[in-house]
This record gives C-alpha cells, sequence and structure tokens, in this order.
C-alpha cells in the first residue's frame, strides 16, 4: 500500500510535471499520458489524485499563482512586488513557473486575472510609494500610467519567444537582463524624444477631442442622409 508520504510525493510530481508540459506545450497539446511519462507515474495515478486534466490545470494554476502572490510560499524568498523579478534572476531554476504564467496570461483563467491583478496592484503600489518619496514626474493618469508600467514588465515573460528571436538571445537570461536594464531605465527616466513638440500635440488633440465630442447619430456622408 502506498503511504500518505508517497501519495504527496506523487502528487507534487505530477504537479510540476503538468506545469513544465503546459507551460512549454500548452494545455490542449498536452495529454495525461505525456504527463504521465515525465513524472514517472501512471495515468490512472494522476485520475486518482486529480480527477481529469481540467481539475488539474486549476491545482496547477492556483499553485503558479500562490508562487507569485504568496509571501508565505517557501519557493521564492521576496516580498510580493518582488516576486516575479526574483524568478527571472534565477530562470533556471523557476523558468517552468515563467513559462506557465504566461500561458496563463495569454489563456486567461479567473486564476490569470488573479495573478494579473495583483500584479498590477503591485505596480501601482510601487508607483505610488515613488511619487510619495518626489522620485516621479507628474502623471496626467497614473492608473493609465501604471497599468502601461506593468504590461512592460510581463511583455517580454507573454512574448519570450518572438523577443528571443529579436534580439538573438533569451531576454530573460541574465545576459538578455542585463542588456534590457540600461535602455529601459533610459526610456523610463529620459524618455525617446528629444522635443516637446509630440507631447504637446497629443495634449493639444486631446483638448480638442474633448471639447468637439462627435456626434454619433449625426450622419457623416450624403448616403448616411
Amino acid at each position: 500500500m502506498r503511504s500518505v508520504a508517497d501519495d504527496l510525493t506523487a502528487r507534487a510530481r505530477i504537479r510540476d510535471a503538468a506545469i513544465a508540459a503546459f507551460g512549454r506545450d500548452g494545455f490542449d497539446s498536452v495529454s495525461l499520458r505525456t504527463i504521465a511519462a515525465d513524472a514517472g507515474v501512471s495515468a490512472a495515478l494522476i485520475v486518482h489524485h486529480f480527477g481529469d486534466k481540467t481539475s488539474l490545470r486549476t491545482i496547477c494554476d492556483d499553485y503558479v499563482v500562490s508562487i507569485f502572490t504568496d509571501e508565505n510560499h517557501e519557493l521564492i524568498d521576496a516580498p510580493t512586488t518582488d516576486r516575479v523579478r526574483a524568478a527571472l534572476h534565477d530562470i533556471d531554476r523557476y523558468g517552468p513557473y515563467i513559462d506557465y504564467l504566461a500561458r496563463m496570461l495569454i489563456d486567461g483563467s479567473p486564476a490569470a486575472d488573479r495573478l494579473f491583478d495583483s500584479i498590477l496592484a503591485g505596480t501601482r503600489s510601487v508607483l505610488d510609494e515613488q511619487r510619495d518619496a518626489g522620485l516621479l514626474e507628474p502623471m496626467s493618469d497614473p492608473e493609465m500610467t501604471s497599468l502601461v508600467v506593468a504590461l512592460m514588465g510581463l511583455a517580454p515573460v507573454v512574448m519570450r519567444t518572438q523577443v528571443t528571436r529579436a534580439l538573438g538571445q533569451d531576454q530573460l537570461s541574465p545576459a538578455g537582463l542585463l542588456r534590457t536594464t540600461l535602455p529601459m531605465m533610459e526610456l523610463l527616466t529620459h524618455g525617446i524624444y528629444a522635443t516637446g513638440a509630440f507631447l504637446d500635440g497629443a495634449r493639444a488633440a486631446m483638448d480638442a477631442a474633448a471639447s468637439d465630442p462627435v456626434d454619433e447619430a449625426k450622419p457623416d456622408t450624403e448616403e448616411e442622409r
């Protein structure tokens, strides 16, 4: 008979094998037999522990979310707001969780929504602290700026394959992160335009649009009249 410890070990091994497989190949492309072979167990044991593939995915979703949002999670020893960054600096160890995170954000699920909301809230909190410390320029829309900064951070995770192809190296590797650091800080600190003309033009256009809203009921062409 299997002991409780054996069952717990097998359950964790199955979960980790599923996270790696789903993150690598996608949920629809992975079978229970593949996960069983990777975990060194039988498909029947997966059914015993998790029921079916959808239930297994839910367990994986919740586990990966806890890694990046639960400060009491033992896998990454870092505050919640720094957990993704900490994982990126040890991609050899945390690569499967990063890949799974990317799949979650692309495929969508309640767990993915919770994770994104947590990342966005963490970004907003950091920017609020920096604003209070006098480190930020005035913002026309702090909420939208927080969202843009969060998206900038997640883009290399979600588009890891495309970014790697463009750079000729994995941007999430130590060398890739090192190459990214200065351009990113230059962009955030100084911007890229040497003139304020584009910003002034955008402000003027937005002011004009706000003062002269389009009447959707008004026909625009002879045919529409």
